[in-house]
């Protein structure tokens, strides 16, 4: 972070740009805080504070020279209510690329008189209900709203649209209301990106996986298909080619087993499971 310091003012390139106005070059210096313009001793018709950390549009002295403010690609989010006191004759403004959120944070460039030029472009504000006609509305001389010509038929739509100060209240109420998590429906999910559901296994694929489990050859595949057990999805290799019968069909290590689970599950699938994986770890550890 860069003070604004006299000497820093001092020091910066000034010079006369393509409209022959003599312009004070401050970009880029990571300035947060708006302070000593004074030391500028209203010599400039521009200064260019873009590309900065500017957080607030506030602390300038009495220029009445000053014509352009240029702070595009800073961090605004608040204007000095009273900004016009202080730069009388302001007439283009610059404020791209900030943090500006709700129509209520510009009001206090309404003080600002002779404003014909102003570019929010980039602030959220921008996507708020009804936003050009409110700041049209609001600032009565401008000319050029987001580098887009001021129309007569916006001047009388939003005049219309913001004849009382109820309308007006109304609009800022609708810019800073604030949505509860659910409170607007989630945006619809096309089919192709949907998850497919799992589907409850039928008591045929619930048999068909305990007796899977019962005929395990290790210790992996009694955990894999326990798992489905539990999820309720079918293993994809476990294909129940009959409903109707208590017979399935199980690859195992590559072979085809034809397995009949009728008695198996009836008769106790459970006990048969337990022991079935201590057989396996048994197996295993010799």
């Amino acid at each position: 972070m860069v003070r604004l310091t006299a000497d820093l003012i001092w020091k910066s390139p000034h010079f006369f740009n393509a409209l022959r106005d003599r312009e004070l070059d401050l970009r880029g210096n990571k300035i947060a805080v708006i302070e000593n313009v004074g030391a500028t001793e209203d010599q400039f018709d521009c200064i260019d504070l873009s590309d900065n950390e500017i957080v607030k549009l506030e602390n300038f002295p009495y220029l009445a020279r000053l014509g352009t403010l240029l702070l595009n690609n800073n961090r605004i989010t608040r204007i000095n209510a009273n900004i016009g006191e202080f730069l009388p004759n302001l007439h283009s403004l610059v404020l791209t690329n900030n943090r500006l959120v709700n129509l209520n944070e510009i009001d206090p460039l309404a003080s600002l008189l002779k404003l014909t030029f102003l570019s929010l472009l980039d602030n959220n504000i921008t996507k708020k209900p009804n936003y050009r006609l409110y700041v049209i509305h609001k600032l009565k001389s401008l000319r050029v709203l987001d580098f887009k010509k001021v129309k007569q038929k916006e001047r009388i739509e939003a005049a219309r649209m913001f004849a009382s100060e109820e309308a007006e209240a109304e609009a800022r109420k609708e810019s800073v209301k604030t949505f509860v998590p659910g409170e607007l429906p989630a945006p619809e999910v096309p089919k192709e990106d949907q998850a497919p559901k799992n589907v409850a296994p039928t008591p045929e694929q619930i048999t068909a996986i305990k007796a899977a489990i019962v005929n395990s050859q290790t210790l992996e595949e009694v955990a894999r298909l326990e798992q489905a057990l539990k999820s309720g999805k079918l293993p994809a290799d476990l294909d129940i080619s009959d409903k109707d019968s208590l017979t399935t069909t199980m690859n195992t290590n590559g072979d085809k087993m034809v397995i009949d689970v009728e008695n198996e599950v009836n008769g106790g699938a459970s006990d048969a499971i337990d022991e079935e994986k201590n057989g396996l770890a048994n197996m295993e550890h010799v």
